[in-house]
C-alpha cells in the first residue's frame, strides 16, 4: 500500500495552518455515520488497504444518509470493485514517468509545466488516476524543490506553471507563500494554475492568508476545481468561489465523467447551470484515465457524445465543457467527437 499522509483541517479561514485533520478515515464510521448497510463493510476496508479512505467531515454532510446510490458517497467510499484487475487498466495510465525531467517536474505540454507540491490530499476520490503514483520518488524536499527551480529558470520557454500533486491546498500558507515567492522571481513565469478539488471539498480551506497572496501576486492566478455533481457545491463552497473571483482568480471546473455519478444529461446540465450560479465556467469533462482500481467508473466513448449530443442541445455554448481525454505523449488534450 502507498501511504499517503494527509494534511487538512477544519478551521476558521484565517486560521488554516494544514497540521490536522477533521477527515473520516475509517469505513465503518462513514458507513454508521451515513445510516449506511454495515454488509457493505468487509469489502469496503479491503479496498481501503490498497487505497486509504479519507474523506472530509463537510463534504460527507453532503451525502444523503440511508442511499447507497448517492452520487457523492460513489466517488468516495471504497468498494470491492476496486480490486478487480481489468484488462487495459494500469498503474500509470497516463505514462508520467516518462515525462520527469527533475523529480517533481512534469513536462508533457509545451510553454507550461506541472509543479508536484505534495502526496497529500483532503479526500482520496476512488478514481483518481494517481492513487498508485510514487510520492516517494517526487516529494519536494528543500533540495529538490530548489533542483526543480533551477530547472524551471534555464526554460525561458515555460510561462505558466502548474501547482499539482497531490493537492497543493493542502499544504500550509506559509509554504505556498514561499513557493510563490520563488517562482515570481523567475522572468519568464506570467501564470500560476492551481489545480484543487479543496475549494469544493473542504471550503474552509480558502484562507484570508491564501486570498492576499493571490491578489497581490504579479503572477496573473487561475484555478481549476473539480466538482463532478451539483450537489457538491453547496453554499459554503458558494462562498469560498466568491472569495476568490475576488481576489482576481479565474475559476474554472473539470470534471470526469464517472458511471453511477453523472453519466447523465440532466445531471451534467444541472452541473454546469449550478457551476454558473457560482461563478465558475466548465472547462474540462474528462473521460475517465485508465488507472487501474477505477474500471467501475467508465463510461464508454459513445455514450459519452449522446450525453454531449444532449448538452448541446439543453445549454449554451459558454456552457459545455470540452469532452476530452488525456493521452500520453500528445500535444495536449484530446477532444474527442461530439455531434450535434
Amino acid at each position: 500500500m502507498k501511504e499517503r499522509a494527509i494534511i487538512a483541517q477544519t478551521l476558521p479561514p484565517s486560521d488554516w495552518d494544514g497540521s490536522a485533520a477533521d477527515i473520516i478515515t475509517d469505513p465503518a464510521e462513514l458507513l454508521r455515520l451515513l445510516e449506511l448497510d454495515p454488509a457493505s463493510l468487509p469489502a469496503a476496508l479491503a479496498a481501503a488497504r490498497d487505497f486509504p479512505l479519507k474523506v472530509p467531515r463537510s463534504y460527507a454532510r453532503r451525502i444523503r444518509p440511508g442511499d447507497p446510490f448517492d452520487p457523492l458517497l460513489h466517488q468516495v467510499l471504497s468498494r470491492a470493485e476496486e480490486l478487480e484487475q481489468v484488462p487495459g487498466f494500469n498503474e500509470d495510465p497516463l505514462e508520467e514517468a516518462d515525462h520527469t525531467p527533475v523529480p517533481g517536474i512534469l513536462h508533457k505540454y509545451q510553454g507550461r509545466v506541472l509543479l508536484m507540491v505534495t502526496g497529500a490530499c483532503a479526500v482520496h476520490c476512488r478514481y483518481c488516476f494517481r492513487r498508485h503514483f510514487p510520492y516517494n520518488e517526487h516529494m519536494p524536499t528543500r533540495e529538490r524543490l530548489g533542483a526543480a527551480l533551477e530547472w524551471l529558470a534555464g526554460q525561458s520557454d515555460i510561462s505558466e506553471v502548474i501547482l499539482s500533486g497531490g493537492d497543493p491546498l493542502s499544504v500550509t500558507d506559509r509554504r505556498l507563500r514561499e513557493l510563490l515567492a520563488a517562482l515570481e522571481a523567475i522572468p519568464h513565469i506570467r501564470r500560476l494554475r492551481i489545480h484543487s478539488r479543496l475549494p469544493v471539498v473542504m471550503p474552509e480551506r480558502v484562507s484570508e492568508g491564501l486570498l492576499s497572496m493571490l491578489a497581490s501576486s504579479r503572477l496573473k492566478p487561475v484555478m481549476v476545481v473539480h466538482a463532478n455533481h451539483a450537489a457538491e457545491l453547496d453554499q459554503a463552497v458558494a462562498e469560498a468561489l466568491a472569495a476568490l473571483r475576488r481576489s482576481g482568480v479565474l475559476l474554472l471546473n473539470q470534471s470526469v465523467l464517472l458511471r453511477g455519478v453523472n453519466d447523465d444529461a440532466g445531471q451534467l446540465a444541472a452541473l454546469s447551470e449550478r457551476l454558473f450560479e457560482v461563478g465558475v465556467l466548465p472547462y474540462y469533462l474528462h473521460q475517465l484515465d485508465r488507472v487501474a482500481g477505477a474500471a467501475h467508473f467508465a463510461v464508454s466513448d459513445a455514450r459519452a457524445a449522446l450525453l454531449m449530443t444532449e448538452l448541446h442541445r439543453r445549454l449554451p455554448g459558454y456552457l459545455l465543457p470540452r469532452l476530452v481525454r488525456e493521452e500520453p505523449g500528445a500535444a495536449g488534450k484530446t477532444a474527442l467527437p461530439v455531434s450535434g
